[in-house]
């Protein structure tokens, strides 16, 4: 496509560079977000487990690592990160973040449980505390459970 810059009208060259601008700007906005998802690790469960283990280092220059997860809304939500054996700090802050764009986390043990409020992807970014850090190796083991719906009914009732 070719556009025209010899315009006598020097405001509808400068609208359009500004559009043209905006339009990569765009672009290349959406494709960092498509890059950063699809880096996350997916997290699986086995068939009929309600539980999923990770395990996972994080190198002196990493601050975090991304998790993705499918559930529904209403299902009853457990997330437990817990140090690795062996490395020498925990990676123990965890964050997840819901398909209706809120959030919700702590600093390491339970940093989740309740009722998962939508349904869709989940994902969870587990990092290092950036107050308690000398820059080693951090180490996580972190724990998800997702009961059926079934077995979440009487908790997330009238929620």
């Amino acid at each position: 496509m070719m556009f025209s810059i010899n315009n006598k009208n020097p405001l509808s060259s400068t609208r359009m560079v500004k559009a043209l601008l905006l339009s990569a700007t765009l672009l290349s906005v959406g494709a960092n977000s498509a890059i950063a998802k699809s880096s996350d690790t997916t997290i699986h469960f086995a068939k009929g487990a309600v539980s999923s283990t990770v395990t996972g280092k994080l190198k002196p220059n990493e601050d975090e690592h991304w998790y993705r997860f499918d559930a529904a809304a209403s299902q009853y939500a457990i997330i437990n990160i817990a140090p690795l054996a062996g490395t020498p700090e925990t990676a123990n802050t965890g964050v997840l973040h819901m398909p209706n764009g809120t959030q919700d986390g702590t600093k390491g043990g339970i940093i989740y449980q309740g009722c998962l409020p939508a349904t869709g992807e989940y994902r969870l970014r587990i990092a290092r505390n950036l107050m308690a850090t000398h820059g080693k190796t951090a180490g996580y083991k972190a724990e998800v459970v997702i009961l059926p719906k079934y077995a979440s009914k009487a908790l997330c009732e009238n929620k």
